[in-house]
């Protein structure tokens, strides 16, 4: 699933869900002396992006707060980083306040019982919906978001659009029309990279607006084994795209050896026309062919109602109080958590680096100067039901086999109906793994 390769995409500082962090640095300072001083440990994961992210942060937020020192840590990525949270949380050993992920793996570290919750600050109205429902548990919020939105999405060529006389499709019928005429003017419709077998998993993870549009409790039903893809004609769509764009033969000629930077290659010099991908992949983008900041956009991918249009986002991380912190640590702790969620703390983010997504606070705007990908993706949020959240963060049935499945229906080995059979096998094992009931 697209949230295991979460820490990969960290180092190349397009997301800041993954999992990580140990060695100590100190950032920042307030005025020493006073019995009012506080220090606040802070605990990150050890991508560089994100931590130049966490010293932005504790620094404006000690200039505006001269009393209270931020101070950063790093946890080790992977399952090593999950266990030390998971540990120190069970031992009341956490740092005072610390950066984990959202949604089904926010639940899995117990909130109720380890974290404060914050839905009583004022920061909490702010944050928009969809990032507000990934650190809820019991009715209650917990998080403050790091970082911004990442889309599930078709990049695009903007100029071949324009040569061509093409119009951003709606529906998946306009899509492949787009394609059609692509094709005919020799370039590649669809841009596929299963040399990195993450990449191969766009078309159907990134539909999930469109299945959640056409069966709004499909997710619960999932999680209870009471949907699967298999048998849902609107979630086995997506592998049936897959196979699609591959039977009429629109992919780029080394769809099966090529890699991430060489997709972004064919895509930056309108060699290929779309690419379907996680919408943080811009960074990448932007750093090596500047002029992709105005020549690529973004659309979501289409389903079959124009009506219904939206696109599949993925949460920020979240910034969480443990129960451990008490006293003065606590109402300093509360304070930092209000700044991250500000207008002026997504400034501070802006300022540390590359912002590759809408923000998730309501108040938040983007910078004047962002690429065409992120400004892309912002009417989607700003618009009632345009956006929905991936099906990880509502459910936690995932199977780790889904790249190596899509993979082989992109590439003709396996048909989609076939396909999303053997997923339904996957996330069988995982679920009861997880003691889930109904499985």
């Amino acid at each position: 699933m697209i949230r295991s390769r979460t820490t990969a995409l960290a180092t190349l500082a397009i997301t800041a869900l993954a999992l990580t962090a140990c060695s100590a640095g100190s950032l920042g300072s307030s005025e020493e002396g006073g019995s009012d001083a506080v220090t606040l440990n802070f605990l990150v994961d050890n991508a560089d992006q994100t931590l130049k992210t966490a010293e932005q942060l504790g620094k404006d937020f000690t200039a505006k707060n001269p009393g209270i020192t931020i101070k950063v840590e790093t946890r080790p990525a992977g399952s090593e980083g999950d266990n030390i949270i998971k540990t120190r949380l069970s031992t009341g050993d956490m740092t005072d306040v610390f950066l984990y992920n959202t949604g089904s793996l926010f639940q899995a570290i117990a909130p109720k019982k380890n974290l404060v919750p914050v839905g009583d600050q004022p920061f909490a109205g702010a944050l928009a919906d969809n990032f507000k429902s990934t650190v809820t548990a019991d009715g209650q919020v917990y998080g403050a978001p790091y970082g911004g939105f990442m889309g599930g999405a078709i990049l695009y060529n903007k100029p071949l659009y324009a040569k061509l006389g093409l119009q951003v499709p709606k529906t998946w019928a306009e899509f492949m029309a787009n394609n059609a005429k692509i094709k005919a003017a020799g370039v590649a419709p669809v841009i596929q990279t299963y040399g990195e077998t993450w990449t191969s998993q766009l078309f159907v993870l990134g539909d999930f607006h469109n299945v959640s549009a056409a069966e709004p409790d499909f997710a619960d039903k999932y999680t209870q084994n009471q949907a699967k893809y298999g048998t849902s004609p609107a979630a086995r769509k997506g592998f049936e795209h897959l196979q699609q764009v591959h039977d009429l033969g629109y992919e780029n000629k080394d769809f099966a050896s090529a890699k991430m930077p060489d997709g972004l290659k064919l895509l930056a010099q309108g060699k290929g026309a779309h690419y379907p991908i996680l919408s943080a992949v811009v960074s990448e983008l932007v750093a090596t062919y500047p002029a992709a900041a105005k020549d690529v956009g973004l659309f979501a991918i289409p389903g079959d109602d124009a009506a219904k249009n939206g696109l599949t986002v993925w949460s920020p991380g979240g910034v969480y109080i443990p129960t451990s912190t008490t006293g003065a640590k606590l109402d300093a702790a509360k304070k930092f958590l209000a700044f991250v969620a500000s207008k002026e703390g997504c400034d501070s983010q802006a300022k540390a680096g590359a912002v590759t997504g809408p923000f998730a606070v309501k108040d938040c705007k983007l910078p004047t100067e962002v690429p065409q990908v992120v400004k892309d993706m912002q009417p989607y949020i700003d618009t009632e039901g345009a956006s929905s959240l991936a099906l990880e963060f509502l459910s936690p049935v995932k199977g780790p086999s889904l790249e190596q499945i899509t993979v082989e229906v992109g590439s003709g080995i396996r048909k989609a109906a076939a396909g999303a059979s053997l997923y339904d096998e996957d996330v069988k094992k995982q679920a009861q793994q997880l003691g889930l009931a109904g499985w």
